[in-house]
């Protein structure tokens, strides 16, 4: 199939475009810049363009048989306008009703872990609205997913759980703080399961009109991920410091929406709740493996 990626030059883009090319499939990668290195690539075609704005879609849309629309932020920047809202939502809202515009029947995209409409947090509503959006759509084959947290080598220039914890905090302080006990847990799965199920959801019959989980096999408590990518840094683990949830919770909805803090106040609210849900559908439909969350396969983080 000729498919449609958005967010092609992202974190988790990148591993969906190599899947989509070893599946056999061909690419027209929309990307609001950065796309020179991918028009060299065979199979890929590159379109630039920005989902917040449907005047710079032109005829990007035509010709292909599938969507797989993965842009979406994690961090909000309000005075240059790029919100959840208006990334989550209208962008999604933009892409979707092109796509069905055009005559695009398979459409495949990425949620969140936790997105709905009470959730905590911006990010999670916001993404349940955008769900809520291309299941309106009427698309003859539509496939959500719900990563948890991803990990993976993210190459220098993209960001990604683990590393951004390990640049952020595990390896520049002495200790770590630690909100409440801890005892929260994260399911880290690897960002190339993810990707080859993606590869697989375009034209995978049976997975048309499901949602899955997508998250790895051990439910981890957020202190042991940080011993965890302690090790994958070549380090000792650190010594942690309990910080009480709601003094926490004041210095992030504070200094953290300042961006003063490595943590947003959505990432606080999503990571003291926990991340975790039952991936037995996702393993089982697209016969993927993720390896453990653990020190070897956490080694990338040597070089940052």
């Amino acid at each position: 199939m000729h498919v449609l990626l958005t967010g092609a030059t992202g974190y988790v883009g990148g591993y969906v475009l190599d899947a989509l090319l070893q599946r056999g499939h061909s690419v027209r990668a929309f990307v609001r810049s950065g796309g020179a290195g991918l028009a060299a690539t065979e199979g890929v075609e590159v379109h630039q363009g920005d989902v917040t704005d449907v005047s710079t879609f032109g005829h990007a849309f035509h010709g292909v048989d599938a969507v797989v629309h993965l842009v979406g932020i994690i961090d909000e920047s309000p005075s240059k306008g790029v919100t959840f809202e208006h990334v989550h939502v209208d962008g999604t809202r933009n892409v979707a009703y092109a796509a069905h515009e055009a005559g695009v029947g398979r459409f495949v995209h990425m949620s969140a872990n936790g997105a709905r409409a009470d959730g905590p947090s911006a990010y999670q509503t916001t993404k349940w609205r955008a769900e809520e959006v291309v299941r309106g759509v009427g698309f003859e084959h539509l496939v959500i997913f719900r990563p948890s947290t991803l990990f993976g080598d993210p190459g220098p220039d993209d960001p990604e759980f683990a590393k951004r914890l390990w640049e952020t905090l595990v390896r520049p302080f002495p200790g770590l703080p630690v909100f409440g006990d801890g005892q929260y847990e994260l399911q880290p799965v690897h960002v190339a399961a993810c990707a080859s199920a993606f590869a697989q959801a375009v034209d995978r019959d049976a997975s048309n009109g499901r949602s899955y989980c997508v998250a790895g096999h051990e439910r981890i408590p957020y202190r042991e991920v940080l011993r965890r990518v302690a090790r994958g840094g070549g380090i000792r683990p650190k010594p942690t410091l309990p910080v009480p949830i709601p003094l926490a919770r004041l210095g992030v909805n504070t200094l953290g929406k300042a961006g003063l803090l490595p943590i947003s106040p959505a990432q606080f609210e999503m990571l003291v709740e926990g991340n975790t849900c039952d991936p037995t559908a996702f393993f089982a439909d697209f016969g993927v493996e993720s390896p453990a969350f653990d020190g070897p396969s956490l080694a990338y983080l040597r070089q940052y």
